[in-house]
């Protein structure tokens, strides 16, 4: 075999590759009612970090019952989200999620599942997305159920914890990786002095059932399923794709590396989300 150094010809075959692929995905979802399934594959390239991604670090995210039970479990995770808040709400929409947005307004795509909690499918200008773990734009207070802005709720955080700062990396909750949290204060509700939990899905917490049935039904209401940046590691994602399956419903999944969904697809590619969906998008439009 002839192994080529020349970054010219690797700059070929990349793209002759993802012409490739662009072309089986265009004949696969060309004409056909499509639905996306999306995970955090689709927010890397807005600088927002992934669980389980290629290269991705190994990471602690916070656990449901533990953040229910355990004041130090609290103060850990608002401590962290008081520093990566800023950077996380800065992200903006790469060109992944504008191409979606500009198939839907092209009449070339449906709607969108995502178990991503950035907004950033909506801040793109797509109009159909289902937030299967919520977002982390609002404060859900857990015992009077008001919902607090997370920007307000940021001003208090600060308010309540003057001169107390870090400098972190940012970590894929919308956190920040702190070796420290000692003295830091954990506000409680504004209205009712309850506890608040940013208004997610928890690893160790179920998706809402009314959540569930939505996307179930939007999934029915398709003939294609389109996965986009997900491991499908995780079950709340993972059954869509079973589902399809079931169904005999094609399924398409974009996503660098191995998926636990790559049995039940039809057609597999490996590569960044944005560089194929920005191509399909023209494709499509075409």
């Amino acid at each position: 075999m002839h192994v080529t150094d020349d970054p010219a010809a690797s700059d070929t075959a990349a793209s002759d590759t993802a012409a490739s692929d662009t072309a089986a995905l265009v004949s696969m979802l060309r004409g056909k009612r499509v639905v996306a399934l999306t995970g955090a594959g689709c927010s890397t390239e807005s600088g927002i970090p992934d669980y389980r991604g290629l290269g991705s670090k190994v990471r602690n995210p916070v656990q449901y019952r533990p953040f229910l039970e355990d004041p130090l479990a609290r103060q850990r995770y608002w401590a962290r989200s008081m520093v990566g808040w800023p950077r996380f709400s800065a992200a903006a929409p790469n060109e992944g999620h504008r191409a979606l947005a500009a198939m839907q307004r092209a009449g070339a795509f449906g709607g969108v599942i995502t178990q991503n909690v950035d907004g950033l499918h909506q801040a793109a200008g797509h109009e159909r997305v289902i937030e299967l773990h919520g977002s982390l734009a609002e404060v859900l207070c857990l015992q009077c159920g008001t919902i607090e802005g997370r920007a307000t709720a940021q001003q208090r955080l600060l308010a309540l914890n003057p001169g107390w700062t870090a400098s972190a990396e940012l970590a894929p909750d919308g956190d920040a990786e702190l070796t420290s949290v000692d003295g830091f204060v954990v506000p409680d509700c504004a209205r009712c002095g309850g506890m608040l939990k940013p208004n997610v899905v928890f690893f160790g917490e179920n998706v809402p059932a009314v959540t569930v049935q939505a996307a179930f039904g939007m999934l029915e209401d398709s003939e294609v399923l389109l996965v986009v940046g997900t491991s499908l590691t995780v079950y709340s994602g993972f059954r869509f794709v079973r589902r399809a399956a079931e169904r005999g419903m094609p399924v398409a999944i974009v996503n660098i590396g191995p998926t636990r969904g790559d049995p039940l697809a039809t057609l597999c590619v490996n590569a960044p989300a944005g560089r194929i969906l920005g191509g399909l998008a023209k494709a499509l439009a075409s």
